[in-house]
């Protein structure tokens, strides 16, 4: 199956715990990715004047990967999602920080896009309102229906070699 993984936002200013950063690296490794960073541009997206908060105006992604994003807000840019679409893959492994907020906003757009999201339901964490991330994970399953694990995907890949 032609999949990519999208990680999403998972750099300093969100404080990754340390197995997520460890996981996405080695489950990285086999499989083409992209990231997405976020970092503060108030005239783009107003999080301090609406939320008293905001992201780092410089920061990193903390997973290597083939190409990284940045973005001001919760969502993936239009340059993302297109150039995801110029992959021509049958379906996106998104994970990251705050499967409730920006993981699913990700999920929204590439459905949006044409493209078939799927959520790897123990690469990802939760915001702040649900560290568990399982809010975001069942509204993932309410939307879009497409879940897996890692183990799955290895699986999978694993399989498809022979």
């Amino acid at each position: 199956m032609r999949q990519v993984l999208l990680i999403v936002d998972v750099q300093s200013t969100f404080s990754p715990p340390e197995w997520l950063v460890d996981g996405l690296r080695s489950f990285s490794a086999g499989i083409p990715t992209i990231a997405s960073v976020e970092l503060h541009d108030e005239q783009a997206t107003p999080f301090q004047r609406q939320l008293g908060w905001h992201p780092a105006a410089e920061d990193e992604n903390l997973v290597e990967a083939d190409k990284v994003f940045v973005k001001h807000g919760y969502g993936p840019t239009r340059e993302t999602l297109d150039y995801i679409k110029q992959l021509n893959v049958e379906r996106v492994l998104v994970c990251g920080i705050q499967t409730d907020t920006c993981v699913l906003a990700a999920g929204f757009a590439l459905f949006d896009a044409g493209l078939c999201p799927t959520l790897v339901t123990d690469l990802t964490v939760g915001s702040s309102l649900d560290r568990s991330g399982q809010l975001g994970i069942d509204l993932w399953k309410h939307h879009f229906g497409q879940v897996t694990t890692r183990a799955e995907v290895l699986a999978e890949l694993d399989a498809a070699r022979g």
